[in-house]
């Protein structure tokens, strides 16, 4: 496994839509499992595939209770009620701002063989969600930044 350089804001990158994953192979899985250990070195709880030069339709997440998901090609089901929280991003030391973002979140992804998931993710987990799948489409989180 290989740390990765985490892109920062203002590369051209973390601004566009990342197209969508067709070849689950044993090079996606080198990423993902690069992904966790750059999200773990840098104290993260999310990473998403633009944020380390990939444009293509993945994101990791770890969740409340310590388990990993890999998001590919995620897609949102339902979204339900809302909750501003002060979020933070990798890509985007040193600033932290208030997001509005659904507590209950119903996805549905696959895995990095392929194989389709629905899943329920609610509070804190959902919030994590739904940062990493902006990154997917090109939206930072200071985009939707709210006062209190």
């Amino acid at each position: 496994m290989a740390i990765r350089d985490i892109v920062k804001d203002g590369e051209e990158i973390l601004r566009k839509k990342s197209r969508v994953v067709t070849q689950f192979d044993s090079k996606l899985a080198r990423i993902l499992d690069d992904m966790f250990e750059t999200m773990k070195l840098n104290r993260g709880v999310g990473l998403a595939a633009p944020q380390i030069g990939y444009m293509r339709r993945f994101a990791i997440c770890e969740m409340t209770d310590g388990t990993k998901v890999e998001l590919i090609n995620p897609v949102v089901i339902e979204s339900k009620g809302e909750e501003i929280l002060e979020e933070g991003c990798l890509s985007v030391p040193d600033k932290h701002c208030n997001v509005i973002r659904p507590n209950y979140l119903m996805l549905k992804y696959q895995d990095r063989k392929g194989k389709t998931h629905e899943r329920l993710f609610e509070g804190y987990d959902a919030r994590v969600c739904c940062h990493e799948m902006d990154h997917l489409d090109g939206i930072l989180f200071y985009d939707k930044e709210v006062s209190e």
